[in-house]
């Protein structure tokens, strides 16, 4: 089991992650958006976050800028990057961003329950950590 912080702005695929997570056993806390992640995180005292999962897409800071954020202030801290992508950009493409900026992880949206388990255990068996 494991403490995760999930960020996304998709309050129903959020929901749905969260519940797949807590399936699971894990204790999951909730951000809507980037910069709550952070304050999150940084409020935590010496209690920090086992694992984040981050959608990359988010208006206001977007999810590559939270993963930089994140390396620089908790350096082993896992990270798995999730994207659906827009008109413009692929799901592809941002999660080859998002690895460059330090994720350990990247799930496409869709994914299913087991492509999640499989992305978790492998963040929390990183070399990061």
């Amino acid at each position: 089991m494991a403490h995760i912080l999930l960020i996304d702005d998709d309050d129903l695929l959020r929901d749905t992650v969260l519940q797949m997570l807590q399936l699971d056993r894990h204790d999951v806390t909730e951000a809507p958006d980037g910069q709550t992640a952070l304050r999150l995180s940084a409020g935590r005292g010496g209690r920090g976050f086992d694992l984040v999962i981050t959608d990359v897409l988010m208006p206001g800071m977007d999810g590559t800028r939270v993963i930089v954020e994140l390396r620089r202030n908790h350096p082993r801290l896992p990270i798995i990057a999730i994207s659906g992508g827009r008109r413009v950009l692929s799901p592809q493409f941002n999660l080859e961003t998002a690895a460059l900026a330090g994720a350990v992880c990247q799930l496409a949206k869709p994914f299913t329950r087991q492509a999640l388990q499989a992305a978790v255990a492998a963040a929390l068996e990183s070399p990061s950590t």
